[in-house]
């Protein structure tokens, strides 16, 4: 199989996946649209010169992830400019009140903490693979995740009690 057959049936298989980790890490469905798409071009490009490629959810799963941190460290340089309400109109499927809150207060953690979160309890990796995937020690893992659930509970505050930190 070539490798544009192979970048298309990839690209078919996950994207949907990789739009709503980008959007749990953005917060905000235009920029995961954008995160999304420069993780494939940078995943496309690549492609060609990786040897195997038997890993390419967890590749891909990681390029999301530093595309979007890299984003959050180029902000005097963004072109658009988020405000409270989205320019997009709200999903019309079933979305639960609790969903829409926990992703509210999912957006107000600091994107390192937030990555952590969203690698950890969305995708379940272990803090080791965690660490991996953000070439950064176990304990930068667990205390930015501490951190981050902290922060999580005191967005929430005691209506959402049961949010337990299991690093």
């Amino acid at each position: 199989m070539t490798w544009d057959a192979e970048f298309s049936d990839h690209f078919a298989r996950r994207a949907d996946a990789m739009r709503f980790t980008a959007y749990l890490l953005c917060g905000n469905w235009s920029e995961a649209e954008d995160v999304m798409q420069a993780a494939f071009l940078k995943l496309y490009l690549a492609g060609p010169r990786m040897a195997n490629r038997e890993g390419l959810d967890a590749y891909l799963r990681q390029i999301v992830v530093r595309t979007f941190l890299a984003e959050r460290r180029r902000v005097r340089w963004r072109r658009e400019r988020l405000t409270d309400s989205p320019p997009e109109l709200p999903q019309t499927g079933p979305s639960s009140e609790v969903k829409i809150v926990l992703w509210q207060a999912l957006g107000s953690v600091p994107a390192r903490q937030r990555a952590v979160l969203v690698l950890r309890f969305w995708h379940d990796l272990s803090v080791e693979e965690t660490a991996e995937a953000l070439r950064c020690s176990v304990g930068t893992v667990k205390s930015q995740a501490s951190r981050g659930l902290a922060a999580l509970r005191r967005r929430l505050g005691p209506n959402f009690a049961d949010l337990r930190m299991e690093v």
